[in-house]
């Protein structure tokens, strides 16, 4: 048994030094996105480093261990798996919606989304089935399932478009309310 210790351990240092190092990643990049360029290099650092060691362990002796490189891919998808639960709970930054309500349930949603404190703005277009109201609503990432509440509760059938907001000036968005 003390035999397989030294290798049991080498496996799962390569899983746990690709799980960091892939959790790293997408911080990473999520950081480049939300140009936080100098947080994004300090984690690359680090990021880059945990790769180094976990590369080389799997290299000690050549690829004849196929404990090593399934240790490697595992850690890697974990790592891409963890990296975007800790991006959905980090909630950085914002997402505009696009809702294409039914001109019957233009106002609810408008007035129950202001009611909430989201900013709406409401653009008249031309669809296949003739004019209708756009409402196009900046929230930041943290409120989307609220935002997501409120939609399904009016209209669940609405049809809507979720995108990223890489950028944004002024706005109205929900204030904490005092405790």
């Amino acid at each position: 048994m003390e035999q397989w210790l030294p290798i049991l351990f080498g496996y799962l240092f390569i899983f746990g030094a690709r799980v960091i190092d892939m959790s790293l990643d997408v911080i990473r990049i999520l950081m480049l996105m939300r140009d936080r360029r100098i947080l994004a290099a300090v984690i690359g650092f680090f990021e880059v480093t945990v790769f180094v060691l976990a590369l080389n362990e799997v290299l000690k002796g050549g690829l004849n261990d196929p404990g090593k490189v399934i240790a490697y891919a595992g850690g890697f998808a974990t790592g891409n798996y963890i990296g975007s639960l800790i991006e959905e709970r980090l909630a950085m930054g914002f997402l505009s919606i696009q809702i294409y309500p039914p001109m019957s349930l233009v106002n609810d949603i408008t007035n129950q989304m202001r009611n909430e404190g989201f900013g709406v703005t409401s653009v008249t277009g031309c669809g296949r089935d003739g004019e209708r109201i756009i409402l196009f609503v900046l929230i930041k990432r943290k409120d989307l399932s609220k935002a997501m509440k409120i939609i399904n509760q009016i209209c669940p059938e609405v049809f809507f478009n979720v995108s990223d907001a890489k950028r944004i000036h002024g706005g109205v968005f929900p204030v904490k309310k005092g405790k």
